[in-house]
């Protein structure tokens, strides 16, 4: 007999139940017993009377007459919430709580890094100390940033899905508008597939952050097809290429070809390093004032400068170009060292024009002092960032103000009767424009162009490079037959001010120079413990 017979015969017999407990044929609609009913249906013991099958009967008829639900019971059972909507809910509100919730100190990467006054945080960097006492009522803490941001938080592939959208720390959420960039012949493949490997692996296959490179002729097919191979190994990072305008990398109309060709000859005699090379002069000034003008980069807010034949030494575990437009910087360098005054005499008579000239372009917060040598007739010390390595707001480049001071340095002719360099004209225009406390110094990432190579202390855990002092590389550019005069101190020393300046009691300068030393082993916090 079917479940339905014995549900019919049921109700012939005068038994009925209020509905029938099959008819959406859903478990939670089935008739549960009253836990008290339960026990009416043990089996009969075998000293049972005759009435058992008579009690029996009873408990079958109070079980299927249970009184009849409510008219608000079977409202609630109409209105209940599927275990399903439940099981997303509850995944939905654990996501938001791990999302939100900061994670504990244990789970936090410690970053050790050089500060210039005692630790409050492992994630705390080298910043100016003049910056400390510009008032930015509204400015973000980067320090706070990193201890937020750090352990690869907004790293893709993470399965985060829907929540990277989800502000954090009231900064912007989507991902920056950014790529790396390189200026490459197709000669150096190589040297731009050894710089390539490494940033990848150290930190791009975590952000795919696209590449673009730019050469004065079109890229060859082997080379398009092993830069591709490249990021495809590590990353889903796109490659784009691109041609430099003619216009960019020939010599302008206003520029005497005489005494251009005269300048070339009297720097290489001279030992200015690539002072003989026409197409050095034009390299430093498309990297001068046009990079940021052609059409790939008009889509990117944020470049990072990346040479051929470089090292990344170390594993980077935050989004360099989020932590630069979050935190409302507009330049970060790596090295800040001395550059070779040959090259560039008329540059600084040439900025102070510029300055004497459009006063309304300097900004407000501007500091210069560092850039000046006080025991030298207040006349630039020479002292730049090593432009190799440096992260940039694109839109602070396209700035009217960049653009008035790269065009006044241009018309002079400087790129081509001189040497004028992208690192000190970049140096200076990041001084006047932009105030010291939107430069960061990246003292975290180990890094090494040529003979010049910075390694972050205290990193053993996440760098493979020894550390370097605060001062490493301070005059490796100038050569030894330079007649120039070096500052009194280091050019970094100079930028970061406060303890970097203090010197051991009793030091001399002249007197370490007189016994054959360089004038600069006098500090008392040398940047490998600090």
């Amino acid at each position: 007999m079917g479940l339905f017979d014995f549900a019919a015969g049921l109700r012939r017999l005068g038994i009925t139940s209020p509905r029938d407990p099959f008819i959406d044929k859903s478990p939670k609609l089935l008739a549960t017993p009253r836990h008290g009913l339960i026990s009416k249906f043990e089996l009969p013991s075998s000293q049972s009377s005759a009435s058992s099958s008579t009690s029996s009967l009873s408990s079958s008829s109070t079980f299927w007459n249970t009184p009849k639900p409510s008219r608000w019971s079977s409202f609630r059972i109409r209105n209940i919430v599927s275990k399903r909507q439940i099981a997303v809910i509850l995944c939905l509100s654990l996501a938001l709580f791990v999302w939100f919730v900061p994670r504990p100190a244990w789970r936090r990467q410690t970053i050790h890094i050089t500060v210039h006054q005692p630790i409050s945080h492992p994630n705390q960097m080298l910043h100016p100390l003049s910056s400390l006492s510009v008032s930015r009522k509204h400015a973000p803490n980067a320090t706070r940033w990193l201890e937020h941001n750090s352990n690869n938080k907004h790293a893709e592939n993470t399965g985060l899905g829907l929540f990277k959208s989800i502000p954090s720390m009231g900064h912007y959420s989507s991902k920056p508008r950014a790529a790396l960039i390189s200026l490459v012949r197709n000669s150096e493949l190589d040297g731009i597939m050894q710089s390539m490997r490494q940033l990848e692996f150290r930190w791009n296959r975590k952000y795919n952050y696209p590449w673009v490179f730019f050469n004065d002729e079109p890229f060859s097919d082997e080379f398009m097809e092993a830069t591709q191979a490249a990021t495809q190994n590590l990353t889903s990072a796109k490659c784009y290429y691109e041609v430099v305008p003619r216009e960019h990398w020939s010599l302008p109309e206003w520029i005497d070809e005489g005494r251009f060709m005269n300048s070339l000859e009297y720097l290489g005699a001279i030992g200015v390093g690539k002072g003989w090379m026409i197409s050095y002069r034009h390299m430093c000034r498309w990297n001068s004032g046009f990079f940021y003008k052609h059409p790939r980069l008009k889509d990117f807010d944020w470049y990072w400068r990346v040479e051929p034949d470089v090292h990344f030494f170390c594993d980077i575990d935050y989004d360099i170009f989020r932590f630069m437009r979050d935190n409302k910087m507009k330049y970060g360098f790596n090295m800040n060292i001395l550059d070779d005054a040959r090259s560039f005499p008329s540059l600084w008579s040439r900025t102070r024009a510029f300055i004497n000239a459009h006063p309304e372009f300097i900004h407000p917060d501007a500091d210069l002092d560092w850039l000046l040598d006080a025991h030298n007739s207040g006349d630039y010390n020479n002292c730049q960032f090593f432009s190799n390595f440096e992260v940039g707001d694109l839109n602070f480049f396209r700035g009217e103000a960049n653009e008035k001071y790269f065009n006044w340095l241009d018309r002079g002719g400087g790129f081509y009767y001189e040497r004028f360099g992208d690192a000190p004209i970049h140096t200076l225009s990041v001084a006047m424009f932009v105030p010291k406390s939107e430069i960061w110094f990246f003292r975290d990432i180990g890094y090494q162009h040529d003979i010049n190579r910075h390694c972050p202390p205290q990193s053993s855990h996440r760098c493979a490079c020894e550390p370097t002092s605060i001062d490493e590389n301070f005059y490796r550019l100038v050569p030894l037959e330079s007649p120039q005069k070096k500052p009194m101190d280091t050019c970094i020393r100079q930028f970061l001010g406060g303890k970097w300046l203090e010197k051991r009691e009793g030091y001399s300068q002249e007197a370490e120079r007189a016994f054959g030393g360089d004038g600069y082993q006098g500090y008392i916090a040398n940047g490998l413990k600090e």
